[in-house]
């Protein structure tokens, strides 16, 4: 009831204000268009929009005390507010009349082909995909594919020094997504700066698997893509560059099964890792954030039942479920500039990559959504087993570094930060500005953003909780790889002359990068 007095009283003071013209521009950015300001009823009609949406949040979280409730219903509450957003109709935007009586109807025409283009291919297209092409002016770093089987292929760069440290960089990305998102323009390639600090650079290219593949990717499990995987595929590095350790990175869910495959090699007596990397990673997974909405039982039976049959995770419902969690920003933004003002959105290599998602197998998804968001076994010794061997990232005791992002929607950062629990080689926690791309690919040369980390000789301090170890963590300006890159070359070993071919005699080299598998398109 309270709620509902503090909008009627909301409501009389902004027809008040309205009357009066003394309405305020909005802070919201999708009517920060001088056009909301000049007409007062469309400025009122963005003003109670933001009054209503407010409301319902207020109320999903007074009408009950579950948090799980709270949760769901806010989303809920959210989804439908931003589908009710004013910006998003051609007669409540002013905007978006005034620019069509400026064009004399030819953006309305241009939204038009915009929208059968969309529909066409699928998908709303958040950049100007005609500017890139994966091995054009994406993922051109130079390099070559050096092994192969039916999961992945291991790509070995060309040394961009004349000499290198003798123990090489060893690279796990997530399967969720294309690998190239760490190397995307000569600029902002965090490969490219790896290797011109003078590493050597392995790196891991799924296999983006299709509804008719028949050679058993589709039936690929966890333990597969450990062992198979990435086990085999260190295994490989090693034979090429003749280097005893690897210095290991993950990222994501590669830094998930990256810890993973560690402690099943860790659990047979195999030690082949100098150090690890975390990058926006997961390990215990009590609080995944406002992913939390879909993570119940019902959720996981119904996606057991349906993949099942199908043996597929297509790349559009995971696309979809991530574009909504942020509606505001990854839909309806672009249903008013692509559809209602017929712009074409600017080229952005993130949002190219971005949409240029990965079907996942069945048994893979399955298994991990169970293991992980629903029931966090992972994090638990041993109760997770992989071939009877578990699991336990309490033996880990290789040196770690763990990077996470301040605002990262889908790894929480006080989330990553419970690693350092888990992991008794833990010695370097830093925290990023910005979310969960962004706030990693944040290349020096850029000077960008910030970063917060203890100085070196306080690296092994981690508070148990989270909010304790920011509280009294220097912050830092720019980028935060020059301070990776610093924690690495501790670990890296020796220089020695740079290999002046890539693979060898057992693993020759296949063809060049990014390879075939990089550049396979999910089927819509």
């Amino acid at each position: 009831m309270q709620i509902q007095q503090d909008f009627l009283r909301s409501w009389q003071e902004l027809n008040q204000l309205a009357q009066k013209g003394e309405l305020k521009p909005l802070r919201n950015r999708r009517f920060r268009a001088e056009a909301w300001s000049q007409d007062q009823s469309s400025l009122l009609s963005a003003h109670v929009w933001q009054l209503y949406a407010d409301t319902l949040e207020k109320m999903a979280y007074a009408v009950t005390d579950s948090p799980q409730v709270q949760s769901r219903l806010a989303f809920a509450a959210m989804q439908w507010a931003e589908a009710l957003s004013p910006a998003n109709y051609l007669f409540t935007n002013p905007d978006a009349l005034q620019t069509a009586v400026q064009t004399q109807g030819q953006s309305l025409i241009q939204g038009l082909q915009n929208f059968f283009h969309d529909a066409q291919r699928g998908r709303m297209q958040q950049t100007d995909e005609s500017k890139f092409a994966v091995g054009e002016n994406l993922a051109v770093t130079p390099g070559a594919v050096v092994y192969e089987n039916e999961l992945l292929q291991l790509i070995q760069y060309q040394p961009q020094q004349s000499s290198v440290y003798e123990t090489p960089l060893f690279i796990v990305p997530p399967n969720i997504n294309k690998y190239y998102i760490l190397d995307l323009q000569q600029e902002n390639s965090f490969v490219r700066y790896a290797l011109e600090q003078g590493m050597q650079v392995y790196l891991i290219s799924w296999r983006n698997p299709l509804p008719n593949d028949d050679d058993g990717i589709l039936d690929a499990t966890w333990g597969d893509y450990l062992e198979h995987g990435i086990l085999q595929s260190m295994q490989v590095a090693q034979d090429i560059s003749g280097a005893a350790k690897l210095n290991a990175l993950g990222f994501c869910v590669g830094g998930t099964m990256l810890a993973s495959a560690l402690s099943l090699a860790k659990a047979r007596g195999e030690n082949s890792v100098q150090s690890m990397t975390l990058l926006t990673s997961m390990l215990d997974f009590h609080d995944v954030g406002i992913m939390r909405v879909f993570v119940d039982e019902a959720s996981a039976l119904l996606r057991e039942w349906m993949l099942s049959g199908s043996k597929i995770m297509l790349a559009s419902d995971l696309a979809t479920t991530f574009s909504f969690l942020r509606p505001s920003e990854l839909v309806w933004n672009y249903v008013t500039s692509n559809y209602l003002k017929g712009e074409t959105p600017p080229a952005f290599d993130i949002l190219y990559w971005n949409a240029d998602s990965t079907n996942l197998g069945g048994a893979f998804y399955t298994w991990y959504f169970r293991n992980t968001y629903l029931e966090n076994n992972l994090k638990v010794p041993g109760k997770v087993k992989v071939d009877n061997i578990p699991i336990d990232f309490s033996q880990l005791s290789l040196p770690t570094y763990m990077y996470a992002s301040i605002d990262d929607h889908i790894v929480p950062w006080r989330t990553a930060y419970a690693s350092t629990a888990l992991l008794p080689g833990a010695d370097r926690f830093v925290l990023g500005a910005s979310g969960h791309i962004a706030g990693v690919i944040n290349p020096p040369a850029q000077n960008r953003r910030h970063y917060w980390a203890y100085d070196t000789a306080e690296t092994a301090v981690f508070p148990g909780m989270a909010d304790d170890w920011l509280a009294a963590a220097p912050k830092h300006d720019g980028s935060w790889w020059g301070d990776w890159v610093q924690w690495l070359v501790s670990h890296a070993g020796k220089k020695k002359t740079a290999p002046k071919t890539l693979g060898n005699k057992n693993y020759p080299v296949i063809e060049d990068a990014p390879g075939r598998y990089v550049k396979v398109r999910a089927v819509a």
